[in-house]
């Protein structure tokens, strides 16, 4: 979305807040966020993978954020390139004194320009925390939201548990989701819900009614071992894949079974046994659902082929490392390439079709 002439990506709503100035980035409307169970509300405010996007000719700009109720960092790059990191306390405004890179000029600007992103995109990406932006100050120059052709051209959303939503690695932009993006040179939608991924009504048709999305993906089931019994886990999952389903059917949708996890080699008598057939009962209700949908543009795929490696994980055996985090990027953006690849050759053959010899329609 749009304001003050800066794109808000992965924003889907700006929220005037009556406890501080500014505006909040929220991931989910606020129908949507309502709509889930209390631990989901709390977590879809979490502003992580959203980013303030912008290109200006000034040197110099100054760009006011701040963090709600937890202290965070936020990153920024220009372009693909990191530029600096910033602390934020909570409750604090805090300016970010921005400089355009002094070196960019030394280098010739197609090895600047060779990836996803534009060079002349200035990126303020928000970590994990209730982020709010108060304003930018340019010092005169315009300001304007990058151009199509500065950003990527396809964008993948990702809906799962604590894990696509980027617990365990020491930074947000570090997450297995965040890291395929990368890989791909797609941008990417983080609608992750900390242990809260129910698959509640509301949230399928949000993500079905919504049209910014190219290809999809979801890590279900992880949060409802426990919560839920197979046969409901099984109604909800059917609702949300065939409302995407029938919505985009021409959309490729890539879903996983569980990732690896304690459970999954848990010894008879532990605490976590029992979680481990209803694991495999979960992870059925999806190659059930894939092998009856037999839909063109669905991929199921594994969870321990995505994370193939036990000691990926942090010692709480659920969340990923970083070094899991960046193996399990490695081994999805391989699965997904192939049709990156396709989508990318489409999109050229469109653009041929739609011009004349002589020039654009």
């Amino acid at each position: 979305m749009l304001h003050q002439n800066i794109y808000f990506h992965n924003v889907t709503e700006l929220e005037i807040s009556p406890q501080t100035p500014g505006w909040k980035l929220q991931r989910f409307p606020k129908e949507v966020r309502y709509s889930l169970e209390e631990k989901g509300r709390t977590k879809a405010v979490q502003s992580n993978g959203c980013e303030l996007r912008f290109v200006t000719d000034a040197k110099h700009v100054r760009v006011m954020v701040s963090s709600q109720e937890a202290d965070g960092q936020v990153l920024v790059f220009k372009g693909d390139f990191l530029h600096s990191s910033h602390q934020l306390k909570a409750g604090v405004i805090h300016t970010l004194q921005l400089e355009a890179p002094e070196r960019f000029p030394d280098v010739h600007p197609e090895v600047l320009n060779n990836s996803a992103f534009s060079s002349r995109v200035w990126r303020v990406f928000f970590e994990r925390i209730n982020g709010v932006f108060h304003g930018i100050e340019a010092f005169g120059f315009d300001v304007r939201p990058p151009l199509p052709h500065e950003i990527p051209g396809l964008t993948m959303f990702a809906y799962g548990s604590s894990i696509t939503q980027g617990a365990g690695a020491l930074s947000n932009y570090n997450c297995y989701v965040q890291q395929t993006g990368r890989r791909l040179g797609i941008d990417v939608l983080n609608l992750g819900l900390s242990g809260s991924c129910y698959c509640e009504e509301g949230l399928a048709d949000h993500i079905a009614e919504r049209d910014d999305w190219d290809i999809g993906f979801l890590e279900i089931g992880v949060n409802m071992r426990g919560v839920y019994t197979v046969e409901e886990f099984q109604q909800r999952a059917v609702y949300l894949l065939d409302r995407i389903i029938e919505r985009h059917p021409e959309k490729p949708l890539f879903v996983t079974t569980m990732y690896p996890n304690r459970a999954t080699y848990s010894q008879e008598g532990s605490a976590i046994f029992a979680y481990r057939d209803s694991e495999q009962q979960f992870n059925d209700v999806l190659i059930r659902y894939a092998a009856d949908k037999k839909h063109a543009n669905l991929q199921l795929l594994q969870g321990e082929q995505i994370m193939s490696d036990f000691t990926s994980l942090t010692s709480d055996l659920i969340h990923p490392s970083d070094y899991g985090h960046i193996r399990m990027a490695e081994a999805l953006s391989g699965m997904i390439q192939p049709v990156i690849d396709r989508l990318r050759a489409e999109q050229i053959q469109l653009t041929m079709n739609t011009t004349y010899r002589g020039g654009s329609i």
